[in-house]
């Protein structure tokens, strides 16, 4: 008997807000999904498109970028820079035929453990629909030199 799909989620968040929400979650223990893997950044301003395409490149199955509500970041306005990355990354997405569905852009603050919470069991949810992604292997071959991030 094979085992039911669960879905490997790779998460960019902001060490100041998000990444604060999900440690809010987790010392008020809130119950959510265990499918993430969560990457901190200083900023979601500095997350590279490339990132994202590399994490679903090396398997996972969707991906969350997730900072600082609009006017609350703490280097001022990296939260509109990844906003606007975001905009014009989805033309991409749309390009190369990566489902948007895969991938999950929010605003998340210190104090919303909560909403982490929710963000993280609704994510996981709508991957486990979409089941695993494997779409990727067939647009771009993986090849042995190592690419920059």
């Amino acid at each position: 008997m094979s085992k039911p799909f669960e879905p490997k989620i790779v998460a960019f968040v902001c060490t100041y807000c998000t990444y604060a929400g999900a440690d809010l979650a987790g010392t008020s223990r809130l119950k959510y999904p265990p499918n993430i893997r969560m990457v901190r950044l200083p900023c979601t301003g500095r997350i590279s498109p490339m990132f994202i395409l590399k994490a679903l490149q090396k398997g996972a199955d969707g991906v969350l970028v997730s900072g600082c509500h609009p006017g609350d970041c703490h280097f001022t306005h990296g939260n509109y820079h990844a906003r606007r990355r975001w905009t014009v990354f989805r033309a991409l997405l749309n390009f190369t035929g990566i489902p948007l569905e895969r991938i999950r852009f929010s605003w998340i603050s210190a104090a919303e453990g909560v909403k982490f919470a929710e963000l993280i069991s609704s994510l996981t949810e709508d991957i486990r629909k979409l089941g695993p992604f494997e779409q990727y292997k067939a647009i771009i071959h993986e090849t042995e030199a190592p690419v920059s991030l």
